[in-house]
């Protein structure tokens, strides 16, 4: 763990510890479409992170952060939030353009400029999308939530987060004001996994059950 930690193992070990967060494990098939990578290069890598001690086997099913990998994962994670904080609350950028940029920077940041910038910022707890900011002692506190999609027709529920940052779909989310802190009704939901109609601020729309999944609410 004294040893310089290199930016490839922080991007295997936060991808590592987001699909492991969904599923559990993560598979090498999921890892290459999130890394994009090819199948073998994925598979090198896992072993070697392996004999660092920094993941673990699941047999048949993928692997898992030990203890030591998932407080790396966890401190990367912290130095993406609070840039993309950076980005949209002093850049001024879009929230839709932040989370490709702090990938970019984010295993170049110091642990002093970490503190600084969490200063500056004045401590936030999410991200723009509405993820928790793990802290400087490797906890991380998320709201309680569900997906919207496990809403009745005629519930209300307030946004807490997006769990998928791809730009385009920030960008259309943006056209429906799905963001953290709106509130948002179901009025229908279709039969045979058909879409959601939902109303936000008077409006309403059709959402599929696809991206309606990765809006996560708290029911109010």
């Amino acid at each position: 763990m004294s040893e310089e930690i290199t930016a490839t193992t922080e991007e295997y070990l936060e991808g590592i510890y987001k699909l492991q967060q969904k599923d559990d494990v993560a598979r090498t098939s999921d890892l290459v479409k999130l890394l994009q990578v090819a199948p073998g290069t994925v598979t090198n890598t896992i072993e070697r992170l392996e004999r660092e001690k920094l993941v673990k086997h699941v047999p048949y099913k993928g692997v898992q952060v030990t203890d030591d990998g998932r407080k790396i994962a966890l401190n990367v994670i912290r130095k993406h939030r609070l840039l993309e904080r950076l980005l949209t609350d002093i850049l001024h950028m879009g929230w839709d353009k932040v989370h490709n940029s702090a990938c970019k920077l984010e295993h170049a940041v110091t642990e002093d400029l970490l503190n600084s910038l969490e200063t500056i910022l004045d401590h936030p707890t999410t991200c723009p999308h509405g993820n928790a900011i793990p802290t400087t002692y490797g906890g991380i506190n998320e709201e309680e939530s569900e997906s919207l999609t496990s809403l009745k027709p005629g519930e209300r529920g307030l946004v807490v987060r997006i769990t998928e940052e791809e730009p385009e779909l920030l960008q259309y989310l943006a056209t429906l004001n799905l963001k953290p802190q709106a509130g948002v009704e179901v009025v229908e939901k279709a039969p045979f996994n058909g879409p959601l109609t939902i109303q936000v601020l008077g409006v309403t729309k059709a959402l599929s059950r696809d991206v309606a999944d990765i809006v996560e609410v708290r029911k109010i």
